[in-house]
């Protein structure tokens, strides 16, 4: 069974198109599911402006409407899609680290048909039920906001448990989802600084219960931040990186999840002497969605506050507009009314 139907594509400089696009029906260990939310993330702004051949999206949410042989997801189960096509069988995935696996297909939205179309065909191993409690567009925190986020924490902790004092190095998506999970795991009581350039997304990350700190410019070091017990680094920026570093504490640790820049050390000050650690955490693995499902229920509210917009599928371009302003949390495309 092959679907015949239209999809957007990204066609560059900010324009998009509406093309015809064949979906095949699930092969054996498949499943097609229809998205109904699909939220935009900082890694979709090349596509924008570049263009891209495959139909974007990575951090969607949506409902089984068919199953191929050799798979157990019932029709009509609603849930999320894991970014990457991971293999299930090399040596990372066996860890459980499939945000590393050696043998992907593929990732979602980048070469293969994502969340902004009418279908998706993925692999059922990629696909995480979440019930009937949840909003499609709420339920697309699980992927980079809570995802991506946790893992980059999670990362910290490994290094410096026991964090009394954390600092955040931009605000945008992903920031500010580090800024909540730390919130809701460090406790109420661990100050946590969050830098950015953009005047909103400071006062926004202030009411999510960050300590604001304005930086003059994208390259610019942060300046009067106390010496923290661990930093995340979600701009990507080598100066916010470098700053970063600069701010830990003896046995402190960086964590580096926003790709982009360079990072240039002195190994002796910056590692040897001071006990200090410089990490990369890539995307998550998918078997830390459980944990995040359960944090999301228990905290809707509050998690729910990061999607700031929400635009129709019709709107895309509006939403991507929006997105890129830097007045914006996260900013969900949905489908079918959701």
């Amino acid at each position: 069974m092959t679907a015949l139907t239209t999809a957007p594509f990204l066609a560059g400089a900010g324009r998009v198109e509406h093309r015809p696009r064949s979906y095949p029906g699930p092969g054996p260990g498949q499943l097609l599911v229809r998205p109904r939310a699909n939220a935009l993330c900082g890694s979709d702004a090349g596509l924008w402006r570049g263009g891209s051949p495959v139909v974007a999206g990575h951090e969607a949410a949506g409902t089984v409407v068919a199953a191929g042989r050799d798979t157990t997801t019932p029709v009509g189960t609603r849930g999320v899609i894991y970014l990457m096509a991971y293999c299930g069988r090399c040596r990372s995935c066996r860890a459980g680290a499939t945000n590393l696996c050696l043998d992907k297909a593929g990732d979602m939205g980048f070469n293969r048909d994502g969340g902004l179309g009418p279908l998706e065909v993925v692999e059922e191993r990629m696909f995480f039920p979440i019930g009937d409690d949840l909003p499609f567009p709420l339920a697309t925190m699980l992927l980079d906001v809570m995802g991506t986020s946790g893992a980059a924490l999670n990362r910290a902790l490994s290094v410096r448990p026991g964090i009394e004092s954390l600092l955040i190095t931009g605000a945008g998506p992903v920031g500010l989802g580090v800024l909540a999970v730390a919130r809701l795991r460090l406790g109420a009581d661990v100050p946590i600084h969050i830098s950015d350039v953009s005047e909103w997304r400071l006062a926004f990350a202030e009411s999510l219960g960050g300590i604001p700190v304005h930086a003059r410019s994208v390259s610019s070091r942060v300046a009067g931040v106390p010496e923290v017990d661990a930093a995340v680094d979600a701009s990507g920026r080598a100066g916010a990186r470098r700053s970063a570093l600069d701010r830990l504490s003896r046995r402190g640790v960086l964590v580096c999840v926003g790709h982009g820049e360079q990072l240039h050390l002195d190994v002796s000050p910056d590692l040897i002497s001071t006990g200090r650690a410089v990490l990369g955490s890539e995307y998550f693995p998918y078997a830390d969605l459980p944990a995040a499902l359960e944090l999301l229920r228990r905290n809707t509210g509050y998690l729910g506050r990061i999607v700031t917009h929400t635009f129709d599928v019709s709107e895309t371009g509006l939403a991507f507009e929006t997105f890129l302003s830097g007045e914006s949390g996260k900013v969900v495309v949905t489908q079918d009314g959701e």
